[in-house]
């Protein structure tokens, strides 16, 4: 039977259940599960609001065989703003059943047609079958650069998990913390080329990001290539009071507001990468470019005071990725892509230029979907 590609309605939601738990009884991570509602769980469609995600179905008669979202969001692209589509928690009942494989490629052109200035972001890296998919259909794409830095060498030496694959491995590792060998390694790389920007800062943790965003977004907005929309009411629905498990800080030099950054401290359990570590996220952030390196050390020191054993960003911009290496991060290969469709990557060109002068971050993904 012909797979119909259909707004995601109640009326799905039991045959989506089916769904899912035909995935966990073919094997799929636990991860692999849609939404039991068709009222999304992050940024549903709702007033008047330019920032909202639609889901959608791939029925076989009323089988659920697959679903997807569309994050969509206005973008400053060179200073106009239009609106992009963020393609993103595409399943396919194929990846454990062979019969269906052909049902993620016509979920793509089926979103495609609903919204063709359409990116993916994140992804995992090249070897999963989204990215793959991609470049077998000519989008253009490129890797967001990924920085780290180590606040509790120890912690990290014993919970880091790519260090302790092996009894040998675990052994080195845990020597290296008790001994201070380790603190001593990973501070002596952390302080290559780091610089203060923190001298004459003021920052701290806000209810809400202040009002003088509005301000900044209209100073900034000319000077990247691309970047999502950040003005006042933008981040009120994309960072609501509600919701306490993302930071946001204001940061000013003297009297003056310079840029505000969003950040989280999240405590990780058995994690697969990060066993039992507090691990920091700088999710997202704005200024003038030439002020990067304030709002990125801002954030940092939030992140450390607060006691994480470690803060991760991805960010595309040069002098973002600038500001974090001057902050002490360390740089460590990425698995973290930006894709462009077609019709997108041809406003983008030339594309590596633009994106490197671009803003992107987590929050642009799905960074904040699971603080929902």
């Amino acid at each position: 039977m012909a797979i119909s590609i259909q707004p995601y309605r109640e009326e799905h939601v039991p045959a989506m259940k089916e769904f899912n738990s035909r995935l966990r009884e073919g094997g799929a991570a636990e991860e692999y599960s849609f939404p039991e509602s068709a009222v999304l769980p992050w940024l549903p469609a709702s007033g008047d609001s330019s920032i909202y995600n639609n889901a959608y179905v791939a029925l076989d008669g009323s089988t659920v065989r697959g679903a997807f979202e569309i994050k969509h969001q206005p973008f400053s692209l060179r200073g106009d703003v239009c609106s992009l589509g963020y393609y993103h928690h595409p399943l396919s009942e194929g990846i454990v059943n062979r019969a269906w494989t052909q049902v993620g490629l016509q979920m793509m052109m089926a979103a495609l047609r609903t919204q063709p200035l359409l990116y993916a972001l994140g992804m995992g890296g090249y070897e999963r079958p989204l990215p793959r998919m991609l470049m077998a259909m000519k989008w253009s794409h490129m890797l967001v650069p990924f920085r780290f830095k180590v606040h509790h060498p120890a912690r990290f030496l014993r919970q880091i998990q790519r260090l302790r694959t092996s009894t040998s491995r675990r052994w080195v590792a845990n020597l290296a913390a008790a001994s201070g060998t380790g603190w001593l390694a990973i501070e002596g790389m952390q302080w290559r080329g780091r610089t203060r920007a923190t001298r004459g800062l003021s920052f701290a943790i806000v209810e809400q990001l202040p009002g003088w965003a509005d301000e900044l977004w209209n100073a900034c907005r000319n000077l990247y290539g691309l970047i999502a929309v950040r003005d006042l009411k933008s981040l009120a629905v994309l960072y609501p009071r509600a919701n306490r498990r993302i930071l946001r800080v204001e940061v000013t030099r003297g009297s003056m507001p310079i840029g505000w950054a969003v950040v989280a401290d999240v405590q990780k359990n058995a994690h697969p990468e990060y066993g039992d570590m507090r691990v920091g996220y700088i999710l997202d952030g704005l200024a003038h470019p030439e002020n990067a390196g304030a709002v990125i050390a801002a954030a940092t020191s939030v992140l450390e005071e607060r006691g994480v054993d470690m803060i991760q960003s991805n960010q595309s911009h040069s002098a973002w990725v600038s500001a974090l290496d001057q902050a002490g991060f360390l740089k460590r290969p990425s698995n973290f892509i930006f894709a462009a469709a077609p019709k997108l990557a041809s406003k983008l060109e030339p594309f590596e230029a633009t994106v490197a002068a671009s803003h992107f971050n987590r929050s642009d993904g799905d960074g904040l979907y699971q603080y929902v």
